[in-house]
């Protein structure tokens, strides 16, 4: 059994783990996110991502990253999230990027299939010239309608 601190990447052993996956001809699907607040539309999410190849990567906004993109946020620091992450099953390796978006870490480790939610679009999602051009696929999943980590801080804001 792998401990899900061992499924914890910084940016280049990430890249030497993909490389040693698609050596061995195991399909990368990468997503990415802030997952502040982890929820069952995270893990339906995820889930449905992880289906789609051999290895499942997840790339999560640093707190600083996060904290631009939006104010007020995270809830939960980055060593937290990352670690939440990685102790789903079917989730196979984390890291970390401080960019605003994962443009560089998708251009580092090129998936085999870069996903996310339906509520993007194939040419909304970054890094699809990348992965398109080399050969990948780029896809969209259903989300679980009602769940949002915006929606779920809203409701416990207002005690319902």
């Amino acid at each position: 059994m792998q401990w899900s601190k061992d499924k914890i990447y910084d940016r280049p052993a990430l890249i030497a783990q993909v490389a040693a996956w698609k050596a061995e001809n195991r399909k990368v699907v990468f997503t990415n996110g802030c997952f502040d607040l982890l929820h069952l539309g995270h893990v339906d999410y995820l889930e449905k991502a992880r289906h789609l190849g051999d290895v499942l990567v997840v790339g999560v906004n640093t707190d600083a990253s996060v904290s631009c993109l939006k104010p007020g946020r995270p809830l939960q620091d980055e060593v937290s999230r990352t670690r939440i992450l990685a102790s789903l099953l079917f989730v196979d390796a984390v890291v970390l990027f401080d960019e605003q978006t994962p443009l560089a870490l998708i251009e580092a480790t090129v998936p085999d299939i870069l996903v996310k939610g339906d509520d993007y679009t194939v040419s909304g999602i970054v890094g699809h010239e990348v992965v398109l051009q080399n050969g990948g696929q780029v896809l969209t999943v259903p989300l679980v309608t009602g769940y949002s980590t915006t929606r779920i801080v809203e409701r416990i804001l207002k005690g319902s």
